[in-house]
């Protein structure tokens, strides 16, 4: 990764709110790049270098859950759509989704101490400010990791391997994940960077466009061609689990939940750390025989609270023709463009992106 390969892609611009702002200059950038992608492989749109390599983080889950899903694990630990659902998210540790996962490890035989994803308040304020005026500390389950741990422990369970260290790059359940991973990306192993999550569990680095593929497979198994019945039909439990249950991907006011929730069926999308975003358009969502397509955006400086990532990916929608005016003001707490506010609540200033997607023939 080269400096070059990211534009500027997302400015904050200040003026003098006495003067309505007409005499704005810009005051930071943040820089991006990202790649649209369809199912066959063509790459449709991209901004700065869709080749730029980097981890994909949490936006990996719904590909770590696929030799799971598509294994008999999934009839024998009678899997409902909201347990696939948590094992695909990065949820927000309220109770609900501790709920699910609880449930979900009870099926399959997990203790919450089998994970290994380590320990934090919930994401969710509201939650972990009541469990500190309780005097609650966190356990496991509250992190935003424990349903794709508790997956991957379900499927080492499941082919009767050892899982006191299930997340060892070297574990049969990790080479499984990689292999496959691999394959959604149409890419030899050799070639996917592996680095450790912050949860301590593997991670990929690809290509953008290749990430971007793996999403548009994932949305259209079938034009896709991935290599089994079973991958097909594990393909489409994750995504309509997903769709279906939204609110345990992410949670209160993320931006995966209320985008899946706005989009009605039509778009899966994962967040991950550092700045990085996965989107997948089902098939048909661009016209009536348009195929599935995989977007992956990268903000460069790794947008610390993600509202960077959650702009421009509604910026690449919106010049998709993806969401029409309704459902992007149903969205408007996150962009693409925002007043900047003082501490006072006036308007001083605009966050918008800057950028054009660049069409491919």
């Amino acid at each position: 990764m080269s400096h070059s390969s990211y534009q500027p892609i997302y400015e904050y611009r200040r003026g003098d709110s006495y003067r309505a702002l007409t005499n704005e200059i810009t005051e930071s950038v943040h820089f991006g790049a990202l790649a649209v992608v369809d199912a066959h492989g063509k790459l449709i749109a991209s901004y700065g270098d869709p080749n730029t390599v980097t981890y994909l983080r949490s936006s990996a889950k719904p590909f770590q859950a696929l030799p799971l899903i598509e294994s008999e694990a999934i009839k024998q630990y009678a899997l409902s759509d909201e347990e696939v659902a948590v094992i695909c998210s990065s949820h927000s540790g309220c109770d609900e989704h501790v709920a699910v996962v609880q449930k979900l490890q009870e099926k399959c035989g997990i203790q919450e101490s089998d994970l290994l994803c380590g320990v934090h308040y919930p994401l969710h304020e509201e939650t972990a400010r009541a469990m500190r005026q309780r005097g609650e500390k966190p356990t496991t389950n509250r992190h935003n990791c424990s349903g794709k741990h508790t997956g991957m422990i379900a499927f080492a369970r499941f082919q009767n391997l050892p899982y006191d260290d299930y997340i060892n790059p070297q574990h049969p359940i990790q080479k499984k994940i990689l292999a496959v991973f691999a394959q959604m990306c149409k890419l030899p192993e050799a070639q996917v960077q592996v680095g450790t999550d912050g949860c301590s569990a593997p991670n990929f680095a690809v290509s953008l466009y290749h990430a971007a593929l793996a999403y548009a497979r994932l949305c259209d198994p079938l034009q896709g061609e991935v290599s089994s019945p079973q991958r097909v039909e594990a393909c489409q439990r994750i995504t309509r689990a997903m769709m279906a249950y939204p609110h345990l991907v992410g949670g209160p006011g993320r931006f995966d939940t209320q985008l899946m929730e706005a989009a009605q069926g039509h778009i899966v999308s994962k967040m991950g750390a550092e700045g990085y975003q996965g989107l997948g358009l089902m098939p048909g969502t661009l016209g009536e025989d348009s195929p599935g397509i995989g977007i992956a955006v990268k903000i460069a400086d790794g947008d610390s609270r993600g509202k960077v990532s959650a702009a421009v990916s509604l910026e690449v929608l919106r010049q998709l023709g993806v969401l029409n005016e309704e459902r992007l003001n149903a969205l408007g707490d996150f962009g693409p463009i925002q007043p900047l506010k003082n501490f006072r609540h006036l308007a001083v200033g605009t966050a918008k992106p800057i950028f054009t997607l660049s069409w491919h023939s």
